[in-house]
């Protein structure tokens, strides 16, 4: 756990996220939702990237391996609802707002959270949710403020003796909530139709390569932020100023370089910078060779 602390000036107010992954999936015949895969990447693994920049991470399920360290817990009885779910989430958190998310949402992304927090702290609601495609709310792609939170647990729990069993809109029901639509971000995978959808949207053309990176860093347990049009600008390069072969090769040495020389993005732009100097003078030379150093054919050997 990283101990919620005042944020420093201009910068973000730390929040925490509480991810329900504990559902029984019935509409997916029992599967195991939060271990299957899209873009090659476990939809819980999919939602802890997203809410990567929270102080304090909670999922509530039986623990399992996950790419990024959490918390683990679990309501009491398991498999006692949403409602009670996410009160067992919430005994582990401080800051003052949370992310409450569901760990089926293939398409959420960083941006998706700041945008619930900004619109949150922008008004005197009690929680920000998206809303999909027709409209409908989406409490489990949410900010809210923990207290209200609290406030409203607390108080279900005493009119209904617990809070086993608790429909969701029971809770929500007692709050003010501000909207935010997005139908992408909003998107879950409630059935095997929607995990080849979720699929298939990755791989369209827009997506594809981002989501490869991502899949990528994941697997290698690498979180660094590069830019990619540099290193493709430097496949490119090496490819046409060298040989072909030469594009991966080149952009494996760079990455090599760059871990040795700090590993931080400037590193690996800056090994970028150098190879791609270098493939362009290899470039330029095949260019004198072609022509000649005086610009016009060049001649045999003499001897």
């Amino acid at each position: 756990m990283t101990d919620t602390a005042p944020a420093a000036p201009g910068a973000p107010a730390p929040y925490d996220a509480v991810v329900l992954a504990g559902g029984a999936a019935r509409r997916l015949g029992g599967a195991d939702k939060p271990g299957l895969r899209v873009g090659g990447r476990a939809l819980l693994d999919r939602v802890l990237a997203a809410c990567a920049g929270a102080a304090t991470t909670v999922v509530v399920a039986a623990p399992r391996p996950t790419a990024r360290p959490v918390r683990w817990a679990r309501e009491d009885p398991p498999g006692g609802g949403p409602v009670a779910a996410l009160e067992a989430g919430l005994r582990r958190t401080t800051a003052a707002h949370t992310v409450v998310l569901s760990a089926d949402l293939p398409f959420l992304e960083p941006d998706t959270l700041r945008r619930l927090l900004t619109a949150l702290r922008g008004t005197g609601a009690d929680g920000a949710l998206l809303t999909d495609a027709d409209g409908r709310d989406q409490p489990l792609v949410a900010a809210y403020r923990t207290a209200a939170l609290r406030r409203e647990l607390t108080a279900l729990a005493a009119a209904h003796d617990g809070l086993t069993g608790l429909p969701l809109r029971r809770l929500t029901g007692a709050l003010r909530l501000t909207r935010v639509p997005d139908p992408l971000a909003s998107f879950d995978c409630d059935t095997w139709d929607d995990i080849a959808d979720a699929r298939a949207r990755i791989r369209e053309h827009g997506h594809v390569l981002d989501e490869w990176i991502s899949a990528v860093k994941d697997e290698l347990g690498i979180d660094l932020d590069v830019d990619t049009g540099v290193l493709l600008d430097l496949a490119r390069d090496a490819a046409h100023g060298v040989a072909r072969p030469a594009a991966p090769l080149t952009t494996f040495l760079v990455g090599y370089a760059a871990a040795q020389g700090g590993s931080g993005p400037e590193a690996v732009a800056e090994a970028a910078r150098k190879a791609t100097a270098l493939a362009l003078r290899w470039a330029e030379e095949s260019g004198a060779d072609a022509t000649g150093s005086s610009g016009g054919p060049s001649a045999p050997d003499a001897g």
